[in-house]
């Protein structure tokens, strides 16, 4: 199960360099359920991610689905890019240590989607999102908003600021 809550980022935190950097590039070959391919620096990655089934009252405003990853070959992937649907979503993602042991995933789009950034976290238990303080480079809670999703953005023909 992933429970996560998406944000828009206000600005950059200071200090990017010092965190770890995965370049990622996906692509979405169904959305419902969701089938994705992920290229994260050199690792390959097929995830399925379907409805979790929960009442929307006790989500705590977090996104909560199943999500499986199974490991893909260089050419398995290669050979499922030709088939996503719509664009690939290009991205820099920074792995920024938090508070109480949470993990910042600070996404930097490119192509298509430049000049949007958002920040995800996930949690352990719906619990844990009562206590959460996000940092104040977090901007708008956008979890339950879909036209943030990777899936609806890979759809976009470009990103405009709102």
């Amino acid at each position: 199960m992933e429970i996560e809550k998406k944000y828009r980022v206000k600005y950059l935190p200071e200090g990017l360099e010092q965190y770890e950097k995965k370049e990622i590039e996906q692509g979405y070959l169904a959305s419902s359920p969701i089938v994705r391919i992920r290229k994260s620096n050199n690792d390959y990655i097929l995830t399925y991610k379907s409805k979790f089934g929960i009442d929307e009252s006790k989500s705590n405003g977090a996104k909560v689905c199943n999500e499986v990853e199974l490991p893909l070959t260089e050419s398995a992937y290669e050979h499922l890019k030709e088939k996503v649907d719509n664009r690939l979503v290009r991205k820099s993602r920074y792995i920024i240590p938090l508070d109480q042991g949470y993990k910042a995933e600070l996404d930097i789009f490119y192509d298509h989607l430049e000049g949007l950034t958002i920040v995800e976290v996930e949690f352990p238990d719906m619990e844990s999102i009562e206590t959460f303080q996000a940092p104040e480079w977090f901007g708008e809670d956008v979890s339950k908003d879909k036209r943030f999703s990777n899936n609806k953005l890979s759809a976009m023909e470009r990103w405009v600021e709102e």
